[in-house]
């Protein structure tokens, strides 16, 4: 049996699992929570101050606005204080999924108080007192758009500048250019896209080149969708005949008389898929955004009672606040959950991967995925080998993942099964 696990160690691996943002959005959490907090005490005191107790109820609530933020807080900067102890094996990454789950569950709580009071009101109306109830609201959405803001960093939003069309070069990691042990020298297969449409290069460096009409590449996409690539001989390589359709996400089967070799080609990551998400932060924001939903409600609801005498739309505008509440509460426990629980957040990558192992003529056995953080997967495979491969050649096929930060292969000989 062979891991590569002891050689991780020996290269000094780490098990820093942080999102690309973690400094930067603990940093705006903390400011966030200041202005809260000036708020919180400027409400309460003007309250007791002027005997309203409008604006001091609202001040509490307030209080439990703020209180979430400084979770959400102190769990960027525990992970970040904590994120070299080795103590946590594979990091601190996840603290932010934690921190994420327990504001859901607060948020959910807050909802059914809030549903709870407005059905209270429904069947026992009290009277408003609009010229305080109006201001109190309005200073509030102002708070929370502030909040908003500021936790965005102040970005009205992210501009990746994504183009897929053709004319442009593609970042495959490295140039899309992989290479691998081949006949006793090499191969190399390369998506090539540079001012033409996308084909495959394959080139053979210190072996015998094989005849062109007996090489072919057969792609095997994540959802099972195959695909067979003719190649043409152009000098210096073969080039595929056919344009390779995007994404360009699937394993490529070299087929020649000589055997078959496989490689893995991942489209790159761009942040926005669902392993990429700071649930800490998506916790923060959300508990902002209902608030300012709430608001926006409470306003309307006030000022339609105020002119027409409906006093049943300050209750019917908070019941609406409480299921958007629960709604964005039921999303953010059923995502960190899924994490805090290791379910698999990405079945096409494992689909990758195995394919890629049964390219090569191998089985796989066994394989893991989990989260490990914002951006951050990690991976335990094992497979059955009939040849001589070891798990460095298996690393170096799945090193093109580039969401896997952390992996472990394992390969036993067929037979040991």
């Amino acid at each position: 049996m062979t891991s590569h696990h002891a050689a991780e160690a020996a290269t000094g691996h780490t098990h820093v699992f942080l999102g690309a943002g973690h400094e930067k959005n603990e940093r705006r959490t903390w400011i966030v929570i200041g202005l809260c907090g000036a708020m919180m005490l400027l409400e309460i005191g003007g309250g007791v101050a002027f005997g309203s107790i409008a604006l001091v109820a609202d001040g509490l609530h307030m209080s439990t606005h703020a209180g979430a933020l400084l979770l959400a807080a102190l769990a960027y900067t525990y992970a970040r204080r904590y994120a070299q102890d080795d103590r946590f094996t594979f990091g601190t990454g996840k603290l932010g999924d934690l921190a994420g789950f327990t504001s859901a569950v607060i948020l959910a709580m807050i909802a059914l108080l809030i549903g709870y009071e407005a059905v209270t009101r429904f069947l026992s109306p009290v009277p408003i007192h609009f010229a305080e109830a109006i201001p109190i609201a309005v200073l509030g959405l102002g708070v929370n758009v502030t909040s908003a803001w500021l936790l965005s960093g102040g970005e009205h939003g992210h501009h990746h500048g994504h183009s897929h069309g053709h004319g442009h070069s593609h970042d495959h990691h490295d140039g899309g250019v992989q290479a691998v042990p081949f006949a006793g020298g090499s191969m190399t297969l390369e998506i090539f896209e540079t001012d033409t449409p996308p084909r495959f290069r394959l080139r053979t460096e210190g072996a015998p080149r094989p005849p062109v009409e007996t090489v072919t590449i057969e792609t095997t996409r994540p959802d099972g969708r195959r695909q067979r690539f003719n190649l043409v001989d152009r000098g210096r390589f073969f080039e595929s005949l056919d344009e390779i359709p995007e994404p360009h996400a699937f394993t490529a089967k070299v087929q020649t008389g000589a055997g078959a070799v496989g490689f893995v080609f991942a489209e790159d990551e761009h942040g926005d898929g669902a392993h990429h998400r700071d649930n800490n932060m998506r916790a923060a924001m959300i508990h902002v955004m209902a608030d300012a939903a709430v608001s926006v409600l409470v306003i309307t609801g006030l000022i339609l009672a105020r002119l027409f005498g409906w006093l049943w739309m300050d209750p019917l505008a908070g019941l609406v606040g409480a299921l958007v509440i629960a709604s964005w509460s039921y999303g953010l426990i059923r995502d960190t959950g899924a994490i805090l629980l290791d379910m698999s957040p990405d079945r096409g990558l494992a689909d990758t991967v195995r394919h890629a192992v049964e390219a090569e003529g191998d089985d796989l056995t066994d394989v893991h995925i989990w989260r490990l953080g914002p951006g951050h997967l990690g991976a335990i495979v094992s497979i059955a080998t009939r040849g001589a491969r070891g798990a460095d050649y298996y690393r170096e096929r799945f090193a093109r993942l580039q969401a896997v930060s952390h992996l472990t292969v394992e390969v036993l000989p067929a037979e040991a099964r």
